[in-house]
């Protein structure tokens, strides 16, 4: 069994965590985005869907979703809010959990492909993904791009948040191309909890070609949800790949 970094504790505090995801202007784009891909009435079937930060609000627009997490802590969290006892959730492994039926849709946000820490489970993840996908089906994946150019030669750390409540570093392993998301965060009694989370980082032609082996096909990229185009300097990108129709 994978290890699982989303236990209670974190499950209780993920949406708090994160207030910024649930902006309108962050989430609207991104549940605009699927919702034009599947289409109303459509199966859409999500990847670590968690406490259904965008699964909830895409089900409230006719798309019926479906959705795969290890953590059953996470999956708790979803089904205290509304209308999450309806999304039908089986807790498993992203990489190698089946669901029975077809899908219009398979998708997969906020940098979880990186949660997979070898790139066999990766390659597994896109294989498990167009095992569910409908001919003429997409899977989207949101993700960073690796952080490595900003650092100097020889470095390792990245400060991507310095602020009084959270401080942020990713450390990076070129050679093996792990990373490590450090999280501090201040408590109320002015104290800080750290948590550490691992990753394993993959450039977008990478993340390519693990799509054709699972026999996908690269239809577009931008650099957000609302389809900013994807440049060098971009420091994330939304992918999508299509299941051919022949």
């Amino acid at each position: 069994m994978l290890p699982n970094y989303f236990d209670h504790d974190v499950a209780t505090r993920y949406d708090a965590g994160s207030p910024d995801m649930f902006a309108p202007e962050v989430l609207d784009p991104t549940v605009d985005f699927l919702a034009d891909l599947v289409g109303p009435g459509g199966r859409a079937l999500e990847l670590a869907i968690g406490t259904g930060r965008v699964a909830l609000p895409l089900a409230a627009r006719g798309v019926q979703v479906s959705g795969i997490d290890l953590s059953a802590a996470m999956v708790e969290q979803l089904r205290e809010k509304p209308g999450g006892q309806q999304l039908s959730v089986e807790i498993g492994d992203i990489a190698t959990t089946r669901l029975d039926g077809s899908f219009g849709l398979v998708y997969l946000v906020f940098n979880t492909i990186g949660n997979l820490t070898s790139q066999d489970a990766q390659v597994a993840c896109f294989e498990n993904a167009a095992a569910h996908l409908e001919p003429g089906g997409c899977f989207v994946i949101e993700t960073g791009v690796p952080g490595l150019l900003k650092l100097k030669p020889g470095e390792r750390f990245h400060v991507f948040e310095h602020a009084e409540s959270h401080v942020g570093v990713d450390e990076y392993d070129a050679v093996t191309q792990q990373m490590w998301s450090h999280h501090y965060n201040r408590e109320p009694d002015g104290r800080y909890r750290r948590a550490s989370v691992p990753f394993r980082f993959a450039w977008p032609a990478e993340l390519d070609l693990m799509a054709r082996i699972a026999g996908l096909r690269l239809r577009e990229r931008w650099a957000d949800w609302r389809r900013t185009p994807f440049t060098a300097e971009s420091d994330a990108h939304v992918s999508v790949w299509v299941k051919p129709r022949t």
